[in-house]
């Protein structure tokens, strides 16, 4: 149970980074799809009371709320629950703290996108501020300490991805690439015990599985890995010499979203 969504306010030059930074990574492929980044969108924004002039300036230049950047922000890491702490940089006066986005299960990476188990709920938070914190630990992204309450499974499946893609383009250290590579690999292997490929993607999505980066300094290829706790199913899906054994009838199947295609 965490947040998916926490962080600081950015100041002004902070602010105006974040949007020529990803106007340029936009301006290389325009029409990629799904697009390389969210610009930001004056008539989607919620801007809550402000309105008028203020209104309109604001919500032209106000970063979206999708992506994890230096001030924290949507960044699903499932291990921030009762007990963790947060070491977030400060940019200005009040510091703008605010969570949201509540959920109840996810694995590493959300790798449904919005595929979490969503829920309602308090959060309560204690604050308090170390002055000059960022110059003293020469930090510029939060830090994390994780809740002792995360959830614990004592055995796995792992399954190895490497920045090869399915096309079988090579690919330069793309942990990107790697890691979805283990997620399609775990996705056809649970397809074998009768699992419809969407839910196997959605199980991926909403258990606390784990990714790890495995290797990231031999060339070409990076090694990313997916964690799949065995716990979490009541049948053995450990492979053996008899093979798997179908479980269910998938009856419905949905295709992938475009970014594990």
């Amino acid at each position: 149970i965490h947040p998916g969504l926490i962080g600081c306010l950015p100041d002004r030059p902070m602010l105006e980074m974040w949007n020529e930074r990803e106007r340029a990574l936009i301006a290389t492929d325009p029409e990629r799809v799904p697009g390389l980044a969210n610009p930001p969108s004056a008539g989607t924004a919620h801007m809550g009371q402000m309105r008028g002039e203020a209104r309109d300036k604001a919500a032209a230049e106000g970063a979206r709320t999708v992506p994890p950047r230096e001030h924290g922000g949507n960044c699903d890491i499932k291990d921030l629950s009762r007990g963790a702490k947060v070491f977030f940089p400060v940019y200005v006066d009040g510091a703008g703290l605010s969570v949201g986005d509540l959920h109840f299960s996810q694995g590493d990476g959300e790798i449904t996108f919005c595929g979490a188990i969503e829920m309602a709920g308090w959060v309560h938070m204690k604050v308090s501020l170390i002055k000059g914190g960022m110059a003293k630990y020469g930090i510029k992204n939060p830090i994390f300490k994780p809740s002792p309450i995360t959830p614990r499974y004592d055995d796995y499946l792992i399954f190895e991805g490497i920045s090869v893609d399915e096309s079988g383009r090579q690919h330069y250290l793309d942990v990107n690439v790697a890691y979805r590579q283990a997620c399609l690999n775990a996705i056809e292997y649970l397809k074998k015990f009768g699992y419809s490929g969407a839910q196997a993607y959605s199980i991926l999505g909403t258990a606390p599985v784990q990714g790890h980066i495995s290797g990231v300094v031999d060339v070409p290829n990076s090694c990313a890995t997916l964690w799949l706790p065995t716990g979490i199913f009541d049948f053995d899906i450990n492979p053996n010499a008899a093979g798997p054994v179908v479980q269910f009838d998938g009856s419905i199947d949905m295709p992938l979203s475009p970014d594990l295609r």
